[in-house]
């Protein structure tokens, strides 16, 4: 299961990216030059964080959580998933899980909508629920001194969330709205036809937030049904990270979770390959084309998933020094960004390729990159070039992921969906470190040697590319 953050392209791929793992956006080059300079000035904060003690909580009624004690900011950040998400939704009402998602601050217990928000407000708390595909996100950031009154709201909100009719209809509207007003877009309508042409039929091809016949048909006895099917301890995984204790937190646990039922209801979800070798086009008189391409990924608990990591941020994963980005934007100057992603969900995974460029030099822009990923599976990387990986990825993985309470709490929950274990930031150096050449190589050439799925939105290329 993954956890969406990190890469500006990320947010128009149907794939999010490892909770583990990814890739820093492309910057432009004065934010960079900033950007480094701030790295190197919270450096030592970021070293200490990657050596941090994580400690495994247990409460009295079974609950399960991993805890970052920090007493020198007064700040308790939470971060929980619950196992099923909007693969979930029943045919006929897709967008339910993520209607459902929205409602958690419209009422819970005996507080209706406005009474709730009032409460957070005076808690000076930060609450938000996230429906992904795998998994239901929730998190809540609060001031220690107030945990009490913030943990209780959140309590209400995971254990009697109330879906009155009135904020139903409110946040339905206005997801509604939402979908009206992408109606017309071309990068939604290219998202849409993208997901169908490579999962046909399958849930990953459904629109998360539903569609207008969908979510007409979505009841409060419906949102409430789902809610107890999902929220259930067997599917939980919980992170804290802040101003509390052990002790404290696992009384904590038990008033958050401890009354849910034990065992979820979810429905199966097969695991599906994307559908590759073919050309998806959305055709629009536009300035710029949108180029993307898939190729087959790695799953996170395979064996050669850090050589592909490693292949990846050579291919396009590293702004500034990768393949892509010397070929395609400093050589050429075709584009403003361009980058590959080792993306994946719990049931599929692939190796993407975005960017976008002038339309009239699309199709030279698509052959450029199809040429460098062929010379990459044909040949892998240098010795160099893998070497100065390893330090990136290495040197990289504090700043990306460490860097703030809520990025710890986040990052945390990603190693507990992917089975990783409480010491992997520690083992992380030397699993990277102990890839060879040989193996990076074996992985470009297992991964790129497929013919790709590529969508172009924009107008017609008037040749493949």
């Amino acid at each position: 299961m993954r956890n969406q953050h990190r890469a500006a392209f990320a947010q128009a791929l149907p794939f999010p990216l490892s909770a583990a793992e990814g890739s820093v956006a492309c910057l432009a080059t004065p934010l960079a030059i900033l950007f480094i300079a701030i790295f190197f000035l919270i450096l030592p904060a970021l070293t200490a964080h990657a050596a941090m003690n994580i400690q495994e909580v247990k409460s009295e009624k079974g609950i399960n959580a991993w805890l970052v004690e920090d007493h020198t900011v007064p700040i308790v950040a939470i971060r929980f998933v619950f196992a099923g998400g909007t693969t979930q939704d029943p045919l006929g009402k897709e967008g339910l899980i993520h209607l459902m998602t929205r409602l958690f601050d419209e009422g819970a217990g005996d507080l209706d909508s406005e009474a709730f928000q009032v409460k957070l407000d005076n808690a000076g708390a930060e609450m938000s629920f996230d429906a992904q595909r795998d998994g239901i996100h929730g998190s809540m950031r609060m001031p220690s001194l107030r945990k009490d009154a913030a943990f209780d709201l959140l309590r209400l909100a995971v254990n009697r969330p109330r879906f009155d009719q009135e904020p139903v209809d409110r946040i339905r509207a206005q997801v509604l709205s939402g979908i009206i007003a992408n109606e017309p877009d071309p990068d939604a309508i290219a998202q849409r036809k993208w997901l169908r042409a490579i999962y046909g039929t399958h849930p990953y091809s459904r629109p998360d937030e539903g569609t207008k016949v969908s979510l007409a048909g979505i009841t409060p006895a419906d949102l409430g049904a789902f809610h107890k099917a999902i929220f259930a301890r067997d599917g939980l995984h919980v992170v804290v990270v802040g101003d509390i204790d052990a002790k404290r937190l696992s009384e904590k646990l038990d008033q958050l979770f401890g009354d849910l039922y034990e065992k979820q209801t979810l429905s199966p979800v097969v695991d599906v390959a994307a559908k590759l070798g073919q050309q998806v086009e959305v055709n629009y008189e536009l300035p710029q084309t949108s180029l993307r391409l898939a190729f087959p990924g790695v799953g996170r608990s395979e064996p050669d998933f850090f050589a592909a990591l490693l292949m990846n941020d050579i291919l396009g994963g590293s702004p500034f020094t990768s393949r892509l980005w010397e070929e395609v934007r400093e050589k050429r100057g075709l584009a403003y960004g361009v980058g590959s992603y080792l993306a994946g969900y719990e049931h599929s995974h692939a190796l993407l390729v975005t960017t976008a460029t002038r339309s009239d030099r699309a199709a030279e822009t698509l052959s450029i990159v199809r040429q460098v990923v062929k010379d990459m599976a044909e040949k892998g990387p240098t010795e160099a070039e893998l070497e100065a990986s390893k330090k990136h990825l290495i040197g990289a993985y504090a700043i990306s992921y460490l860097d703030t309470s809520s990025s710890i709490a986040a990052t945390l929950v990603g190693l507990q969906l992917d089975n990783l274990g409480t010491d992997y930031i520690q083992r992380r150096s030397a699993l990277i470190d102990q890839v060879t050449l040989d193996q990076v190589k074996a992985a470009a050439k297992k991964l790129l040697s497929a013919e790709p799925a590529i969508m172009v939105v924009g107008p017609p290329l008037g040749g493949k590319g």
